[in-house]
């Protein structure tokens, strides 16, 4: 009989023919072998159907669910936790252009048993080419939910802290949490990932294993590349800082933290003047201010276009030597 507490292993897939087979490999390779493994088509166009429906022939523990209709991303990373077996206790999101070292589930699993309040676990990250995820003193490997949740925190709103949370790929999760919350993941915020760690770690604590054991792809067709391009970040950072802020930290430390926020907002915005954003990406931002109940403020982004022409005019070399990186790098 197994005696092994049983992880479910959940990939959504759309489109990702290049890479689900590297993905659904390194799952086959874990030294940690009670694992169930799900991985949910969203209406695939491409071969990522035929190629999980292969592995499903070949091992019993993987399982196949093919949507009869298409969902938004964070719709269908919802619709596919919710086909976790009962009987699971972890569970393991992987991406499908994503993959994991050998050790991961074996390592993360073992911290979440070595202590019943560990609802989270991390550890360090090859994203592309270099290794993130750090900064936790090599002696830490479990930190209570409170004091994380207000270094996350500070470290959104530009007062130091530590940010290791990653994307779902570099976290193991316990199952009964993700039950607690229908929807899992808050379809209104582009970064719902990181929002949802914030909200667990309110009644539970990260534990972090100190050793590379996810790898995250970045390319062209990720998500984190349309991030990138509208800078969906900030908003959503925001919108993290203005939901959790008053729940982990004081009301100065809160206050400080917002503004630190909004400047940071403004600069990029300002920025953005003269970068020669197109409308659909001003109108984003118009309407994620909007919606988190901060409007537009006209005359402090008019006062960062001023200081940002001010360092423009007043320190030519540096404007010149930015042209010639944009020109170089088109």
């Amino acid at each position: 009989m197994q005696t092994e507490p049983l992880v479910s292993v959940v990939t959504p897939v759309y489109n990702g023919e290049l890479y689900l087979a590297e993905c659904i490999e390194s799952i086959l390779a874990q030294t940690y072998t009670h694992w169930e493994y799900i991985i949910v088509n969203n209406c695939s166009t491409d071969r990522s159907l035929a190629i999980a429906q292969q592995y499903a022939q070949q091992d019993a523990r993987i399982r196949l669910h093919d949507n009869e209709t298409f969902l938004d991303r964070l719709a269908n990373s919802n619709h596919a936790l919710r086909q976790m077996s009962a009987g699971s206790k972890y569970c393991k999101i992987v991406h499908a252009d994503d993959w994991l070292f050998p050790e991961c589930i074996q390592r993360m699993t073992g911290i979440a048993e070595s202590q019943a309040s560990v609802g989270i676990v991390g550890a360090y990250r090859l994203l592309g080419t270099r290794v993130d995820l750090d900064g936790l003193p090599h002696t830490c490997s479990i930190v209570p939910g409170q004091t994380l949740g207000q270094s996350a925190l500070h470290h959104i709103g530009r007062m130091g802290g530590l940010w290791i949370f990653g994307s779902p790929t570099s976290l193991l999760l316990r199952s009964g949490l993700i039950r607690s919350r229908n929807p899992f993941y808050n379809e209104s915020n582009f970064h719902a990932d990181a929002e949802v760690c914030l909200d667990l770690l309110r009644t539970c604590d990260f534990g972090f294993v100190h050793q590379v054991l996810t790898y995250t792809r970045y390319h062209p067709e990720a998500a984190t590349a349309f991030a990138d391009t509208m800078q969906t970040y900030i908003p959503g950072e925001l919108q993290i800082l203005l939901t959790y802020g008053p729940r982990y930290l004081e009301p100065d430390d809160f206050a400080r933290c917002v503004d630190n926020k909004l400047d940071q907002y403004y600069v990029f915005l300002a920025r953005s003047v003269f970068r020669g954003q197109n409308k659909r990406f001003w109108a984003y931002h118009r309407g994620e201010l909007h919606r988190l109940g901060q409007p537009l403020q006209w005359r402090r982004l008019l006062w960062r276009v001023v200081l940002e022409l001010a360092d423009h005019v007043f320190n030519p070399k540096w404007a010149v030597d930015k042209l010639r990186r944009k020109w170089w790098s088109a």
